[in-house]
């Protein structure tokens, strides 16, 4: 039996797990895709944000404010990209300035540090490309972008090095009170087979599915409801078109589409927001996408929108009371919800990790691990090194000489880094979500094939095993002749 069973391995569930890697306990992470990172967490607008938008006194406000206070450290620590680029929250001329003046009240109730509305003097100074309506904004210092893969992974990552075992491809069926906690049926997904896990304490962290683990153990019923955004990524050409991230006057459907640049370079475009039935509802609209070029420009103005690269949706988990729901269910001892963990969640990841660490902490006695590691080092990038480093780094192992996405330039160096690292990537989407392989202009065209050899060639896996992102998602289905 297991002492923790954490049940979702997107960003929230992955700090959570991290967290309760620092006490001597024996925990899993149970999650029905075939790798972290798969579901909400790999699909948003990637900002940490500042905290001025949510309700003083609310779970968002206090945590969003505590998660950002420890990105700097945790980026160090877990070797997260992540930049404080700053914020602005955009008034144009037929807007309400008062608008501005309440999200200002709010951020300084919930301790947001350096908020100040600018004026369109000084703002075009900083952003030459801000709409001629826009007067002034809130400007906000303190927030930042972030690579969402890279901080889900490290937390993963970290968290397995410290003795969390985690089971892929592993779909919750049913969930039922025992006499010591809980028994979790299970099915494996690549192979069709059933298991069961057991655990003192589960921690839901299943994000839009939240609400029907919740209502398999408890009367007081949750309600989740997946609410979908499509975005654009645009070239990298097109990345400095803005330096900061450039909100709208929020509205009750969230904070409008922002214009954003990326710790990659790239520019982001998004979200639209439409609550769907479907909860794997991840296809893009003609209409939703033709609306992102209009609504930025609001905002911005002469966005690229013709270097647009791809584009994509993703499902925020929005729960009725909108609000986090964080804590013990009150008629199921040692379930503990962590639910409804839309905007600002993955600003709040740290803190939420934080605060349900503690919880389950208390609950079992849970004592400090004295050997926990608290560092872990990301991929190795050879366009960070000088000349006579990479240079020296292709003498000692040649494959970082080879490159096989030449739109990214990333090496087979660091896609064999990828797949042999802890949690390491079993499919082109893993590659490219710990690489970059395959998110530039050509959008894998060129090196899924050979990112294909290389994953055949390095794991017990055949050509046909190999997907785009887990079960179902065979490339090479058969052959069309005989060689």
């Amino acid at each position: 039996m297991y002492d923790v069973a954490i049940i979702g391995a997107g960003v929230i569930g992955s700090a959570i797990a991290r967290e309760l890697s620092k006490f001597n306990a024996n925990i899993c992470v149970i999650e029905k895709e075939e790798d972290v990172c798969n579901g909400t967490s790999k699909a948003n607008s990637a900002i940490i944000h500042a905290g001025f938008d949510a309700t003083p006194g609310s779970l968002k406000a206090k945590l969003n404010v505590r998660g950002n206070e420890m990105m700097d450290s945790l980026s160090k620590e877990l070797d997260i990209p992540f930049t404080r680029n700053g914020s602005l929250v955009v008034c144009t001329k037929d807007q309400d300035r008062n608008g501005l003046v309440e999200l200002l009240e709010k951020g300084a109730a919930n301790g947001v540090p350096g908020l100040q509305i600018i004026e369109r003097e000084e703002l075009i100074k900083m952003e030459p490309n801000l709409s001629d309506d826009v007067t002034c904004a809130l400007f906000a210092p303190t927030g930042g972008i972030v690579c969402p893969f890279h901080m889900t992974m490290a937390f993963a990552e970290n968290a397995c090095t410290n003795g969390v075992s985690f089971y892929l491809n592993t779909k919750v069926t049913d969930l039922q009170k025992c006499a010591d906690g809980y028994v979790i049926k299970t099915l494996h997904t690549d192979t069709n087979t059933e298991e069961i896990y057991e655990a003192k304490v589960v921690i839901n962290a299943a994000g839009v599915y939240a609400d029907v683990l919740n209502n398999m153990v408890s009367s007081r019923k949750l309600h989740i409801t997946a609410r979908k955004g499509e975005y654009c990524l645009l070239d990298k050409d097109a990345g400095t078109h803005v330096t900061k991230t450039i909100f709208q006057l929020p509205s009750k459907m969230g904070k409008g589409v922002l214009v954003s640049p990326t710790v990659h370079g790239n520019l982001l475009v998004g979200p639209t927001a439409i609550d769907v039935e479907d909860k794997e509802s991840l296809n893009t609209t003609q209409d939703g996408l033709a609306s992102l070029a209009l609504t930025s420009s609001l905002s911005v103005k002469n966005v690229p929108m013709r270097q647009v690269i791809t584009s994509f949706a993703g499902l925020r988990a929005h729960e009725d009371g909108n609000d986090f729901v964080i804590g013990e269910a009150p008629d199921a001892k040692g379930f503990v919800n962590v639910a409804g963990i839309e905007s600002p969640g993955l600003s709040s990841a740290p803190a939420i990790g934080e605060m349900v660490a503690g919880l389950v902490k208390d609950m079992l006695a849970l004592t400090e691990k004295a050997e926990f590691v608290g560092t872990r080092k990301g991929i190795l990038n050879p366009a960070a090194l000088s000349i006579e480093e990479r240079n020296a780094l292709i003498a000692d192992c040649p494959a970082y000489g080879n490159i096989i996405c030449r739109c990214e330039m990333i090496s087979e160096g660091e896609i064999l880094d990828a797949i042999h690292r802890p949690l390491g990537a079993r499919s082109l989407d893993g590659v490219k979500r710990r690489t970059r392989a395959g998110m530039g202009r050509c959008q894998a065209g060129f090196c899924s094939p050979r990112t294909m050899e290389i994953l055949e060639r390095e794991l017990p896996l055949t050509m046909y095993d190999i997907g785009k992102n887990g079960t179902g998602s065979a490339i090479v289905i058969g052959k069309n002749k005989e060689i």
